[in-house]
């Protein structure tokens, strides 16, 4: 579990997350007679209990045996399919496993899978090596036999590559549970957009029907009056006791402590929370967004309860992104465990200096504590949009060091996703900003990143973080059948601009590809 940087220790974990595991599946045939698959299936469980022993796999991995038969091999895919903690598979190939066998399986199979290319001896004993021992080991071509396969079907996967000992591999393979994680959170997920969209603004606009067949996840409007009757339900002893609660992670201003002249502000931002926290909690909802030009019934556009909330693991996303709250939610989940934190953020202001040109990110109230670097500040100060009083909000600098910023886009004919690479750097003192902030440089460079940016269409919203990597993102595009264009130290721009003009043509043709 992680705790919030800087603050009490607290439990930090994404709300309504179900069990998942991920099973390791070794591929064989009966060619090689009963005692060559006794040793085999010796080798898968010792493979097996490896990847399952391996800090950076997230999840339990299950060893499921030996396949050998067309009918294993349909069976086990149809309960990975109806197993609701299955998130995916782990394949391996450990001599020559004839694909054919595989097709009928992997054709239905709705879960992803990552293939896994080793062997399971490290070395080859030189002096001994016989037939004997070539026909047991033989994943470097019974691995490329599944290859061939899974490239024939047009299967979305991931292949690592190494022996299964190997620390990098673990890493790999982790990255992939990550993203095959989220993607199981998603399935069927719901997120609540209380308000529309911002008025007149494009990004944050997208189709909901498509995001549910590519994702999974649905998002329906609920009216901003039923989240006010919940609020004005809060009881005054529950506003106490989550006040002391502040007290207790925060650096209150004197202000807003008890007895202080505005201590009823802080108890307004209370009773907030506590009607979101019940609506969300009774829905099941995994994320939700608002919208500061529909705020009926609200005293204050709620800040300090969607800092608490993401905090808690809620997808957020501000002025109706629902794009973008789904997606903070997956980076939630594939950051479960790691150091770091990941947040709803926005591109906010340029600082251009000649040769230290820096983006200062932020929002109105809205970013996560989970990045802070110190302990948060708990403060109220006007927000001068929404015509609301003002607003309880968590106030702090972000942590420092390598993060990546992830946008989210509906194209019309497809989805896409972006990603900087950014490093969050030190910056001078901001002592009339109130709200929290990252400042970072951009990989490769600052003009390169935010053209690139510009001609991907990425957003100004995007989802901010120090434990997702590319990796992870890569993977979990891979799996939804998504694109990805990274903007990272490697990128150039003629190279990138061409790559996004043959993927304009590659999706239009892709669908025409999958049978």
């Amino acid at each position: 579990m992680t705790t919030l940087i800087g603050t009490a220790p607290r439990v930090v974990r994404p709300v309504h997350l179900a069990p998942a595991e991920v099973w390791f599946v070794c591929g064989s045939q009966h060619l090689y007679g009963s005692e060559a698959l006794e040793q085999v299936a010796d080798h898968a469980r010792v493979v097996g209990g490896a990847l399952n022993q391996s800090t950076s796999i997230p999840l339990e991995v299950v060893t499921k045996g030996v396949l050998t038969t067309p009918e294993e091999i349909r069976r086990l895919c149809r309960e990975a399919d109806s197993d609701p903690q299955c998130a995916g598979l782990i394949l391996w190939m450990h001599t020559f496993s004839p694909s054919k066998m595989w097709t009928l399986g992997l054709s239905t199979l709705k879960k992803p899978f990552a293939h896994l290319h080793t062997q399971f001896d490290r070395e080859l004993p030189w002096a001994t090596l016989d037939m004997d021992y070539m026909n047991l080991n033989q994943s470097a071509h019974g691995d490329r036999e599944a290859g061939f396969l899974h490239t024939r079907l047009r299967l979305e996967r991931k292949v690592v590559v190494g022996h299964w000992s190997d620390p990098e591999v673990h890493e790999r393979l982790g990255a992939w549970a990550r993203a095959a994680w989220a993607w199981h959170d998603l399935q069927g997920a719901r997120f609540a957009r209380f308000g529309d969209n911002m008025r007149d603004v494009a990004v944050t606009e997208g189709d909901k029907v498509s995001a549910e067949v590519r994702f999974g996840f649905s998002v329906n409007a609920y009216p901003v009056g039923d989240l006010a009757e919940r609020v004005n339900a809060a009881s005054e002893g529950d506003v106490d006791a989550l006040i002391q609660t502040y007290l207790q992670e925060y650096e209150v201003a004197p202000e807003l402590r008890p007895g202080g002249e505005r201590h009823a502000s802080l108890r307004d931002g209370a009773r907030i929370e506590l009607g979101l926290r019940s609506l969300l909690e009774e829905g099941g909802f995994k994320g939700f967004t608002d919208n500061f030009q529909d705020l009926h019934g609200l005293k204050q556009l709620p800040g300090l309860a969607t800092q608490r909330l993401m905090a808690d693991g809620y997808g957020f996303g501000g002025e109706g992104d629902w794009k973008t709250a789904a997606l903070v939610r997956a980076m939630k989940v594939m950051a479960q465990g790691l150091e770091g934190g990941t947040s709803f953020m926005e591109d906010y202001t340029y600082h251009l200096e000649p040769g230290n040109h820096q983006v200062l990110g932020a929002h109105m109230l809205e970013v996560c504590p989970s990045i802070a670097v110190d302990k948060p500040r708990l403060e109220v100060h006007p927000l001068g949009i929404g015509g609301k009083e003002d607003p309880v909000r968590l106030v702090f600098d972000s942590q420092r060091g390598r993060a990546i910023n992830v946008s989210l886009i509906d194209l019309g004919n497809r989805f896409r996703f972006i990603v900087n690479e950014v490093e969050a750097v030190d910056h001078p003192e901001l002592p009339n900003l109130p709200v929290a902030r990252a400042v970072w440089e951009c990989e490769p460079d600052f003009k390169t990143a935010c053209a690139a940016w510009i001609h991907a269409g990425g957003a100004h919203h995007t989802g901010y973080s120090y434990a997702v990597t590319t990796e992870m993102i890569e993977d979990f595009a891979a799996i939804a059948g998504v694109e990805l264009a990274v903007i990272d130290p490697e990128t150039r721009l003629r190279e990138f601009r061409e790559g996004l003009r043959l993927n304009d043509l590659y999706y239009v043709l892709a669908q025409g590809l999958r049978a």
